[in-house]
């Protein structure tokens, strides 16, 4: 997974994801699922004194896909709802050298939604790969700040 941090301002936030779809209808136009995935990303503010920023996000999503198959193929676009968790960690840059051993800390909980199209193509048997990615939006001190992800997997269907 590659993404735009949920509450850093610039970096690239980067990790691991996993979904689940279902066929929701007869005839497999449309599909529900959930997603989870975390990644982290880490950045020095140019403050001083000097900050190392580091923030886990850990994406949670209930999902509806619209989806055709074509052939050995897929084709999806994919609405995503739910929170995303950021914890944040900040370490004073060298701070063992002053005799500063803390670090400040805290969790959030960010409303969020996703847009995603999805390409899927069944390689052998049930298994083949993913392509996907859309933008994202997260609600950010009564702001909503418009980023994006992205995601390359390996996929199993039934």
């Amino acid at each position: 997974m590659l993404a735009l941090p949920a509450a850093l301002q610039t970096g690239m936030s980067t990790g691991v994801g996993a979904a689940f779809t279902r066929v929701a209808t007869r005839g497999g136009m449309l599909a529900w699922g959930a997603s989870a995935s975390w990644s982290t990303a880490t950045e020095y503010s140019p403050c001083s004194p000097t900050y190392v920023v580091s923030n886990d996000d850990i994406r949670l999503r209930l999902l509806g896909q619209l989806q055709h198959a074509v052939g050995r193929g897929l084709f999806g676009l994919r609405v995503g709802a739910g929170g995303t968790l950021v914890y944040e960690a900040r370490t004073l840059a060298q701070g063992a050298r002053l005799g500063y051993s803390g670090a400040s800390t805290s969790w959030a909980m960010l409303p969020a939604a996703d847009i995603e199209g999805i390409v899927v193509l069944r390689i052998w048997n049930s298994w083949g790969m993913s392509v996907s990615g859309g933008p994202t939006l997260h609600g950010l001190h009564g702001r909503v700040r418009a980023g994006w992800s992205s995601g390359l997997g390996v996929t199993w269907q039934h």
